[in-house]
């Protein structure tokens, strides 16, 4: 009787597995672009594809690119979504160039922010402050080139009639690893960043003030997809109507996760895991 029923049970199991995978195999792999140094885009990336394959039975393939790549590849098909789009002011140029070949299917993060950031405990409270600040040592860190800020810094250098400073291309790591030094000895530095972010749960900081508006106002991070997506997948695109997070501590929660240490595919896991209603919020199920 006991080897009859751990038969039983090891056929059950082969047989769930073998539809589980039956359903995988009914649909096609998703592609997924996100810019590995940005947090927010890796933590909202890594929950959306976790929940596509876990509730809408997809395959899911992450892909790792530049934020021009990334634009040109959901405008070409050969991304099928990304979640990384900050709309209207940091990709207005990507938006500008590609916004009749993608679908927006709408903000997953509202209230985003870029700008340049300090440490609280320094003079400066405005761009034009970097001005007549030496402390500064006329350098800012900036991330990736090409990226939305790294373009709004360069301009600003320009409208603030910056002279001789010099905008430090990096990554989100290498920033953030200029950030902490300056922290440690509590130096002046003014890095290119933005909300959401971790760094603001790890030091006290604040955005030097932009009058002249070169950063622009608050923005949206939006979810775009490939104009075939709602073909290949119409229940996917049907989620990224739905998919929001409800405050930046709710990403942050993730974030934070992944910064503590954690991989970022198990971090969304334990996220969905741990949020069941609001994932049934995105996806009925």
């Amino acid at each position: 009787m006991k080897i009859r029923n751990i038969l039983g049970a090891g056929a059950a199991l082969a047989l769930a597995i073998s539809s589980t995978l039956a359903v995988a195999a009914d649909k096609p792999e998703l592609s997924i672009g996100y810019v590995d140094g940005w947090s927010d885009s890796v933590a909202t990336t890594n929950v959306a594809a976790e929940v596509i394959q876990q509730k809408l039975g997809y395959p899911v393939k992450l892909q790792a690119v530049a934020a021009g790549i990334m634009w040109q590849g959901v405008a070409t098909g050969k991304l099928d979504m990304i979640l990384s789009a900050w709309l209207p002011v940091t990709h207005g140029e990507y938006w500008a160039k590609n916004k009749d070949k993608v679908t927006d299917y709408g903000p997953n993060f509202k209230d985003a922010k870029i700008g340049l950031i300090v440490p609280e405990y320094v003079k400066a409270n405005s761009v034009a402050d970097l001005k007549t600040d030496e402390s500064f040592k006329k350098k800012i860190v900036g991330i990736d080139a090409g990226s939305g800020v790294m373009i709004k810094t360069d301009q600003a250098i320009k409208d603030y009639g910056l002279d001789g400073y010099k905008l430090q291309a990096s990554s989100g790591a290498g920033m953030i690893a200029e950030l902490t030094r300056a922290e440690n000895k509590k130096e002046s530095i003014a890095v290119t960043g933005w909300v959401p972010h971790w760094m603001f749960a790890k030091w006290k900081l604040k955005f030097l003030e932009d009058p002249k508006g070169v950063y622009g106002a608050a923005e949206t991070v939006d979810n775009i997809g490939s104009l075939d997506l709602a073909k290949k997948a119409p229940d996917v695109a049907e989620f990224l109507k739905k998919f929001q997070w409800s405050s930046k501590d709710e990403i942050g929660e993730v974030m934070l996760a992944i910064q503590d240490g954690a991989k970022p595919e198990a971090a969304a896991k334990d996220w969905v895991a741990k949020h069941p209603d609001r994932v049934k919020e995105w996806t009925g199920k």
